[in-house]
């Protein structure tokens, strides 16, 4: 059983920046996928972004394509995400996600293609 502990979120003027990790135990496989999924009261849960099991691949929602950044330590079974020129609108609950196994390109951004969820962290923009 994989468990996920998220760290990194707080409260962050508009054009800040916040770094989260996500550090993963349990592990009984190489091969896996983690993401990013954010959500707000009163929606469903939206990608935000994942990385492949090698780390060479990384995929990200049009809304944050160039601002953030994903990236993985395997040393430490930790996946990070930098959050660059924030904005109001990124304001979230961030959950990290992992899947033990390899994904297909078109299943990275559904959130039914992972089974191991984080508790989430807080990350709050103000304007």
């Amino acid at each position: 059983q994989v468990q996920l502990i998220e760290t990194g979120g707080g409260l962050v003027q508009a054009g800040g920046s916040l770094r989260l990790s996500c550090a993963a135990s349990g592990r009984t496989s190489s091969v896996y996928n983690m993401a990013w999924f954010r959500q707000t009261p009163g929606k469903e849960r939206e990608f935000v972004a994942a990385i492949g099991w090698s780390g060479s691949s990384s995929y990200y929602a049009d809304s944050v394509k160039g601002r953030f950044t994903i990236s993985k330590d395997p040393a430490k079974n930790t996946v990070l995400l930098q959050m660059n020129s924030l904005r109001p609108e990124d304001t979230a609950v961030y959950y990290c996600a992992d899947k033990e196994a390899w994904v297909k390109v078109v299943d990275i951004r559904k959130s039914t293609t992972y089974d191991y969820w984080g508790q989430g962290t807080q990350v709050t923009v103000s304007s």
